[in-house]
């Protein structure tokens, strides 16, 4: 694939993506309700890796394989947010809060952070882009992203029919769960989705230029550390859970899982 088909059919992707992030972005001027993003977000991934798929000129057997389990694993997490927080018709606590301390600026930068979401979506779709790209012959790379993405799937879907289970349970009302995989990591579901596109930088690596897949995970990385993911998902859980997250925070790993810690937090 040359320079310029890739550029084309990434421009294709952010106005696919952008369009999309649009049309929700004047719903929520109806329904002030902004969780829908996420579900959009997740799902124009897929979208991109099949139109990827269809359009590059890279091997085949390579195309279809990426496009396929990315569709998978994305439109797998954008249903299960739409689950989880899309049809509950109340606007996620997150979005909530911003829409508040925004004011009469929210419409405006909300369109902004919707059409951020698109641009986003664009960029971690290069490993995507790449792969589709790449001519050379399946290799072992190809073989250790498809196990890392069949981990991480299996993975995060465990974690989240655990936190599902848990929550159907009216006695853990106002509780943290501990059990499972939750029990070895405060968000077990976060570094399984990471895992994920680490199997995806490896599908890139036998593309020209296929180095450059490394940036979604470590983009990703980032963002689940210190922006999107870990910070704004604590800090809802202190003001919604209290002391039983702060005891939780103690003894239990951030993201990679790991064995618990006594608390040694002192009696109060």
């Amino acid at each position: 694939m040359s320079f310029a088909q890739g550029l084309e059919l990434a421009l294709l992707g952010w106005a696919v993506a952008a369009g999309v992030m649009l049309v929700l972005w004047m719903i929520q001027l109806r329904t002030r309700d902004a969780t829908e993003v996420d579900m959009a977000w997740a799902a124009n991934l897929g979208v991109l890796a099949v139109l990827y798929a269809w359009r590059a000129d890279g091997l085949p057997e390579r195309r279809w394989l990426v496009g396929g389990l990315v569709a998978l694993a994305s439109w797998r997490l954008a249903l299960y947010l739409y689950l989880d927080r899309g049809r509950k018709g109340v606007e996620d606590g997150r979005y909530a809060t911003l829409r508040a301390s925004w004011g009469s600026a929210a419409n405006a930068k909300f369109f902004v952070f919707y059409q951020a979401q698109a641009l986003l979506d664009v960029l971690l779709a290069l490993p995507f882009l790449l792969a589709c790209g790449a001519s050379a012959p399946l290799s072992w790379l190809d073989g250790l992203g498809v196990a890392l993405a069949v981990v991480a799937a299996l993975g995060e879907s465990l974690a989240d029919r655990q936190l599902a289970r848990f929550r159907a349970e009216p006695a853990n009302r106002g509780r943290t769960c501990r059990s499972g995989l939750w029990r070895y990591s405060r968000h077990p579901n976060y570094f399984f989705q990471w895992l994920l596109w680490c199997g995806y930088a490896c599908f890139a690596w036998n593309a020209p230029w296929g180095w450059l897949g490394v940036v979604s995970p470590l983009a990703m990385l980032g963002l689940i550390l210190f922006v999107t993911g870990i910070p704004p998902t604590e800090a809802q859980a202190l003001r919604s859970r209290g002391d039983d997250y702060r005891a939780y925070q103690r003894t239990t790993s951030s993201f990679v899982p790991w064995f618990p810690k006594d608390d040694a937090a002192p009696a109060r």
